[in-house]
């Protein structure tokens, strides 16, 4: 499932950086996302939806 808007996919985006060890200064929110989801759901999250196109 995509992320619904670009703020929440830039958010799960930082949150799979920093659950596979690339983000060294994560906020508060970016690790409570991290812990509570698991990496193919960010990754899910982070992806940037297909625009349907005629």
């Amino acid at each position: 499932m995509p992320a619904k808007s670009e703020k929440q996919r830039r958010l799960m985006g930082a949150a799979l950086s920093y659950k596979r060890g690339e983000n060294k200064h994560p906020s508060e929110k970016i690790k409570e996302v991290a812990d509570h989801m698991t990496e193919k759901e960010l990754e899910d999250f982070a992806k940037k939806p297909r625009s349907k196109k005629k």
